[in-house]
């Protein structure tokens, strides 16, 4: 972003694609390892379409795009909260996209979505955003 973030600017967008192994890697990083997410025969058993991501990796995601504001370090982040509103699967690209809503100082509020084919897997994101003091 060329010079000082302005209200309304679009924030850079990052395309994730999870690969089919993603679901099994981040079981094992986070101790959840619902059968949803890692069997796809018991996902389909169940009534999904087949395993689906952890919702706390597509906010991973989120995050994520909201710290490239800062140069990508996430301790910028100061604060996030989303809406889970859609199942994200595996092998199909995540888009998260959004806006500067706010400009104060150095502070950065945007309002931010995650997709994935179409489907917001995530809404009404918002974070805060600190960039750093650059005298």
């Amino acid at each position: 972003m060329a010079g000082a973030p302005q209200p309304g600017e679009p924030i850079g967008e990052l395309r994730v694609t999870p690969d089919k192994y993603l679901p099994h890697r981040y079981a094992g990083a986070s101790g959840d390892f619902n059968p949803i997410h890692i069997d796809n025969d018991f996902a389909q058993a169940v009534g999904l379409p087949r395993n689906i991501l952890h919702g706390l990796y597509s906010m991973a995601l989120v995050a994520r795009g909201c710290a490239a504001l800062a140069g990508g370090d996430p301790r910028a982040l100061r604060r996030l909260s989303v809406q889970f509103r859609g199942m994200g699967v595996p092998e199909q690209e995540i888009v998260v996209s959004g806006k500067i809503r706010e400009v104060d100082g150095h502070r950065i509020a945007v309002e931010v979505i995650a997709e994935q084919s179409g489907n917001a897997i995530i809404r009404n994101a918002e974070a805060e955003i600190e960039l750093p003091d650059d005298g």
